[in-house]
């Protein structure tokens, strides 16, 4: 049942086609603007209700809405201030719409085609200038009519903050039930704005540190039964097989993918140290990439596949470290105040982010890969476990209050302006973040 629906959940949509324009082409990008003191101004933006195929539109429309609201950069003016319901096949009363306050504007509808297939179609207007952005149609199952809305999310957030989309993903995370002292722990899948909670595991393991291939739809973390070693797991999302690798005599933990999905970086524990250790995932080899009287964990590729971050104490307390893939020219790189831990190198390659413990709290924050710039992005009594979005502007996290609470999910923008919190149907830990759907092999 998991494996089928997940499978189902990855296809690909069958036609991107362009909408011809009502208007010229804009010459300009939409800008934001800067209100008093500096401050950023999420652009104003209409979404209007998508015409046709019952509520089906609407409900297309209400993912728009919300997936570009949460993203911190738009503001969705509401529907009360509409000067009109503007039809797709005719331009909108510009006037109108500029003296409502909106900047640009979303139009769509939603239709059949004769084999039962869902055709949808939107247009981005600029509204100052009086022109379409962009239009795009999609045709697809039907039953992908949320990807539909999110992947026109990720077209409009693109064509306007100049940034790759992030709408069109999964979010894979720890799900926890129970009492603190005695948590049950499930892998769980689901959509970046919360739908689509199914569970990948039944909560007779204890599991930890999922993480995303870049290349595949696989899911490395690392599982205990009660007893028993943890042992680093593979399930792949398409078939629902599952690998156990290696059969390691002391603790393996931390397992993350290389950029090609070949390979995994992991820790393995040997008496009361560990160390980093790569293993190509076709032949099982493994290699030692660092040997030091020190506790060596977390590591993580730059997104070229040529360096690994990672975390040890061999200083005294944790730090964070880099090296070559293949282990030599290791050096520090985190030098402020505080201990540094669970180091995640950005898509991008321009960052690294990193948990900080530091007076009692702890921070989720960011730096260059050579350590420069350090920014703290947010800060509390326990958020941990930083993973980028695939466009390497935002970092999901875990976050535990404090109390018998526990922890939800947060996502914050590498500015630190822009913080949501990301529904979950109970508590949450060990996020990690998929690549683009639509990108996905």
């Amino acid at each position: 049942m998991i494996t089928r629906f997940v499978s189902r959940l990855l296809v690909a949509l069958a036609v991107v086609l362009p909408i011809v324009a009502l208007a010229p082409a804009a010459q300009a990008q939409l800008s934001f603007r800067v209100g008093p003191g500096g401050q950023f101004q999420p652009m104003p933006i209409a979404i209007a209700d998508f015409s046709g195929e019952g509520d089906l539109g609407q409900r297309v429309s209400g993912i728009i809405t919300n997936n570009l609201q949460r993203s911190g950069y738009f503001a969705p003016l509401d529907k009360s201030r509409f000067p009109e319901r503007p039809s797709f096949d005719a331009a909108p009363r510009f006037d109108a719409w500029k003296m409502a306050g909106a900047q640009a504007l979303v139009t769509g509808r939603v239709s059949r085609d004769p084999s039962g297939r869902l055709r949808a179609e939107f247009r981005l207007w600029d509204i100052e200038s009086g022109q379409q952005l962009t239009g795009q149609q999609y045709v697809t199952d039907a039953n992908f009519w949320r990807r539909v809305g999110h992947i026109i999310s990720d077209a409009v957030y693109t064509k306007v903050t100049g940034f790759g989309g992030f709408f069109d993903t999964r979010i894979v995370f720890v799900d926890e039930s129970g009492p603190k002292e005695n948590r049950r722990k499930k892998l769980a899948i689901m959509d970046q704005d919360g739908a689509n909670v199914r569970y990948l595991t039944q909560g007779d393991t204890s599991v930890v540190t999922p993480r995303y291939s870049p290349a595949t739809q696989d899911i490395t973390y690392s599982a205990q039964v009660e007893g028993q070693q943890p042992r680093v797991q593979v399930i792949n999302l398409e078939t629902g097989s599952r690998q156990v690798l290696g059969n390691f005599p002391d603790m393996a933990s931390s397992p993350r993918f290389a950029p090609d999905g070949q390979r995994i970086v992991l820790s393995l524990q040997q008496g009361g140290n560990a160390n980093i250790f790569m293993m190509d995932l076709g032949s099982r080899a493994t290699t030692r990439l660092t040997s030091t009287a020190a506790i060596d964990t977390s590591p993580s590729f730059s997104p070229d596949g040529s360096q690994i971050v990672f975390e040890s104490d061999r200083g005294g307390k944790q730090q964070i470290y880099a090296m070559n893939a293949d282990g030599s020219n290791q050096r520090r790189i985190s030098f402020g105040d505080g201990s540094y831990s669970q180091p995640a190198w950005s898509p991008r390659g321009d960052y690294i982010a990193f948990t900080k413990q530091r007076a009692g709290g702890f921070a989720i924050g960011i730096m260059k890969p050579d350590g420069s710039g350090e920014r703290i992005l947010t800060e509390g009594f326990h958020n941990e476990s930083p993973t980028w979005a695939p466009n390497g502007q935002y970092i999901l996290f875990f976050r535990d209050p404090g109390g018998q609470a526990g922890g939800k999910l947060y996502m914050v923008d590498i500015t630190g302006r822009v913080e949501q919190p990301v529904p979950t149907p109970s508590f949450a830990s060990d996020p990690t973040w998929s690549p683009l759907l639509s990108e996905a092999r």
